[in-house]
């Protein structure tokens, strides 16, 4: 049976048990005061004319008619309880509809259910809500793919043609051949390792540990540092110790993306980079920012997806592959924490990731 079927027959029912209810009452009420028996008196002599039974008379007159109320009643709760169950499943119809829409790969459709806030209304707003998310989800993870077989696409369309040179022209010289390819094809595995680390970080298949974010920034900055001096970039780093939770790979993999994006992305000479480490009550914060080209806030706003990049596209060995701050925005997800992209007055960008932070090992160090 249907859910409006049983709920048709739910409340014929629970009427019908009222109605018996009531007439029961009415039947116990009225032998109260009627008397199993009454003399009849003639009223020309005064005189007895005999013994009438009037509660059987009673019955005779009442079940009729009792069964009458009931049999409407049935009929009243049959026809209105299927008005009624109608009426109140509406709401969930639309929601069914739409799940059918979405399951057959529309997730554009919303409910918008209208009326004033109830149960199916808070339903059917979060389910809006969901297939809004759900929307965008599949369109970041269709760029994403789109993306990623263009970049991946890219080194071996480039080893393909040095390839086809190499075989056109055999007196090419082989030692700068070998040499591009080796390029190519160390750009091919950072991009291949750059993407499974996304996919692990996303997956969140790690077992949380204490880690300390200003041991990490120390890490990060003094692998990077030779970096930093061949570009002239100078690093300075300050801070508190910041206990948090999580996987130290992971969060030492994100200092370093945000570290060497700052370094890379910076000016020509002279610039700087500040790494600082910050407690707070209920959270931990590490701040990179760098100086560097004027960067707006629409522009820092899209650095997180995959494959962007601060600046147009750069071929040196350290352009990167356009996933750091993806990777980054990833794993703090991963670990229920924040991150903030501000644009600094002057130049450069200021990022920040928030952490939860923990009371364990506050005084280590």
């Amino acid at each position: 049976m249907s859910v409006r079927l049983k709920l048709t027959l739910s409340y014929a029912g629970f009427l019908m048990v009222a109605g018996i209810l009531l007439l029961g009452a009415v039947w116990v009420f009225l032998l109260r005061y009627v008397p199993d028996r009454a003399m009849l008196i003639n009223p020309d002599d005064g005189f007895s004319g005999g013994v009438f039974p009037v509660r059987s008379a009673l019955l005779d007159v009442f079940a009729p008619r009792a069964a009458a109320v009931l049999a409407f009643l049935l009929l009243f709760g049959l026809v209105g309880g299927w008005i009624l169950a109608g009426r109140m499943l509406a709401p969930l119809t639309r929601i069914t509809d739409a799940t059918r829409t979405a399951t057959h790969g529309s997730l554009s459709h919303r409910i918008r259910l209208p009326g004033r806030k109830d149960e199916f209304r808070e339903l059917a707003d979060a389910f809006d809500v969901m297939l809004e998310r759900l929307e965008a989800h599949v369109a970041e993870q269709r760029r994403f793919a789109a993306n990623a077989s263009h970049e991946l696409r890219t080194p071996l369309a480039i080893s393909k043609a040095l390839l086809d040179v190499a075989r056109t022209d055999p007196r090419r010289d082989t030692a700068e051949l070998l040499e591009r390819l080796q390029a190519v094809n160390t750009r091919a595995i950072d991009l291949t390792e750059a993407l499974l680390l996304l996919s692990r970080a996303d997956q969140r298949s790690f077992t949380p540990e204490f880690v300390d974010l200003s041991l990490l920034a120390e890490e990060a900055t003094e692998t990077l540092l030779p970096l930093a001096d061949r570009r002239g970039v100078t690093i300075e780093t300050s801070g508190d110790i910041t206990p948090t939770t999580g996987s130290p790979t992971l969060l030492l993999q994100l200092t370093t993306n945000l570290v060497h994006n700052a370094i890379v992305h910076n000016l020509p000479e002279q610039g700087t980079v500040r790494v600082t480490t910050t407690r707070r009550p209920e959270s931990v914060l590490l701040t990179v920012e760098n100086t560097g080209e004027q960067v707006t806030a629409e522009r820092a706003a899209t650095l997180t997806e995959p494959f962007q990049r601060g600046t147009e596209r750069v071929h040196t060995d350290h352009a990167g592959v356009g996933l750091g701050l993806a990777i980054v925005k990833t794993i703090t997800h991963a670990h229920n924490g924040t991150l903030t992209l501000t644009p600094r007055p002057a130049g450069g960008i200021r990022i920040t990731v928030e952490l939860p932070a923990t009371g364990a090992h506050t005084d280590a160090g």
